[in-house]
């Protein structure tokens, strides 16, 4: 026998129908319709937007790695060999590439005619044109480009204290790189000017800065640049920074002039070394000149001048390897 339903439990019923059939359609519905597998795929182009998007910015930043890395092997180089106008510029001249050929010429010129008159071999006037066109003009640039380096080096320690001060009154670092420029001694004087020249057309302070050691290839202008670049791109204290670059300055400084004290001795030795054959030569040929005549006469005489020459060259060259001291 069955049992009627109760009339008040039909809406229950109904309602736990329409829950049941509601459920039911929520999870069928989407595998019928494919609703489940568009979902899947915007997800899976989401994801894939994404890695896209990953690799992109990857593939940028080793873009701009490989760039900045090739920039700084092209600046290393043309600081290891530079090219002519570059050697000028660090000698701290004004010249361009054709006066400097016509000086070139003028020396060899002088020099060769020197030669033919107070001598009249063609050979030795050949020589001296040849060392005159290409070895004095360039010792000239070595010997300038050193003496400018050592003053630079001098006077940078002052600069960055001068610039310390100026951040730590209040002062942008614009304002103290241009007190540089206009109160500091040559050559920090004209080499910190012309980072303000290139400030005033537009150049960012890190490269301009960057650009000091291509015209002053030394180490110290170097860290100098390094600190400017680093809190210009990342922030920080820029005069603590330059305050422990100021005291590294200072300690190179004194470590560089305590060596030079200490090597003093055997500079003197090897000078004297140096110069007693050519003052040995000139107090005989002074005092007994029949005794030396041979030596400049004869063509035994020439040969074994010109192989003294060349050991005795070699040996000051070795002593010069020996007592110079790279900082």
């Amino acid at each position: 026998m069955m049992i009627p339903a109760m009339p008040g439990n039909l809406p229950v019923i109904l309602l736990a129908t329409v829950a049941a059939g509601g459920a039911a359609y929520a999870l069928i519905y989407p595998r019928l319709s494919g609703a489940l597998r568009v979902e899947q795929r915007q997800k899976m182009v989401g994801l894939d937007r994404r890695q896209a998007a990953t690799q992109a910015a990857e593939s940028v930043r080793r873009g701009q790695v490989a760039h900045s890395l090739k920039a700084l092997d092209d600046r290393q180089k043309r600081i290891n060999r530079p090219n002519l106008q570059m050697r000028i510029a660090q000698a701290g001249l004004l010249w361009s590439k054709e006066k400097f050929y016509v000086v070139s010429a003028i020396i060899a010129a002088a020099l060769a005619l020197g030669a033919m008159i107070g001598t009249g071999d063609i050979r030795i006037a050949g020589f001296l044109a040849f060392v005159g066109a290409f070895g004095v003009p360039r010792w000239m640039l070595t010997f300038l480009k050193k003496r400018r380096i050592s003053k630079f080096l001098a006077g940078l320690p002052d600069g960055v204290e001068v610039i310390l001060r100026g951040l730590k009154s209040g002062l942008p670092l614009g304002d103290c790189i241009r007190i540089v420029a206009n109160e500091a001694q040559e050559p920090v004087k004209s080499e910190f000017r012309k980072i303000v020249e290139e400030l005033a057309v537009g150049i960012p302070l890190g490269d301009a800065v960057g650009k000091l050691y291509e015209r002053m290839p030394v180490s110290e202008a170097n860290f100098f640049g390094i600190v400017i670049a680093i809190q210009s791109k990342s922030g920080g204290s820029l005069s603590d920074a330059l305050g422990n670059l100021a005291r590294v300055l200072r300690d190179r400084k004194k470590m560089k002039a305590k060596i030079q004290a200490m090597s003093m001795e055997a500079k003197a030795s090897a000078t004297i070394i140096g110069a007693l054959p050519l003052i040995t030569i000139a107090v005989i040929s002074f005092t007994s000149p029949t005794y030396m005549e041979l030596m400049w006469t004869t063509d035994t005489g020439r040969v074994m001048l010109v192989l003294s020459a060349a050991w005795m060259l070699t040996g000051i060259l070795v002593m010069k390897k020996m007592i110079n001291f790279d900082f």
